[in-house]
């Protein structure tokens, strides 16, 4: 994972990782945003999500997920009013809010950047966090009858040399 506030210089980096001849097999960008549903929330919870600090140094496991809400003719969440969105995602969130101090979770938007809506990234110190909330969140109704889920991806925070051995 690489994270910047220069796109040109994720770009980069990632073309330098190429050309020392590590295969690239996928890729996924996107960037932090406020949700649309967080009106009201406290301005230091506002900065947190705009400017996370990462990765946490207490939580090495982790996993992404790119998600999009559906948009089909008998399942389309662009045809819910606002407030029946909203509250679906009050109910989401609650789940996910169980599982404080556990798991620290990453929203980014996508939304014309990727073939995704949202980035979803997922820290925690024990990998049966992780499968916790993902499997705990996927019962409500906004994840269960609207969410498509993209591929999930997995591993550990580390220092490079590490990581690299970790792989093996």
């Amino acid at each position: 994972m690489m994270l910047s506030s220069d796109w040109v210089q994720l770009r980069e980096t990632q073309r330098d990782i190429g050309n020392c001849g590590v295969d690239i097999v996928d890729s996924y960008v996107s960037l932090t945003e406020i949700s649309e549903y967080a009106a009201g929330v406290p301005e230091e919870m506002r900065r947190a999500r705009l400017y996370p600090e990462l990765p946490p140094s207490d939580k090495r496991a982790w996993c992404f997920y790119p998600m999009s809400k559906r948009g089909n003719p008998t399942q389309n969440w662009f045809t819910l009013d606002f407030d029946k969105r909203k509250d679906l995602m009050y109910e989401h969130g609650a789940s996910g809010r169980k599982f404080a101090g556990r798991v620290l979770q990453v929203i980014t938007g996508s939304t014309g950047i990727d073939d995704f809506e949202w980035g979803v990234t997922l820290f925690c110190v024990n990998p049966d966090d992780l499968k916790d909330v993902v499997y705990t969140m996927r019962f409500d109704i906004a994840s269960a009858e609207y969410a498509e889920f993209g591929p999930f991806y997995s591993g550990v925070v580390g220092e490079i040399g590490e990581v690299v051995k970790l792989s093996v």
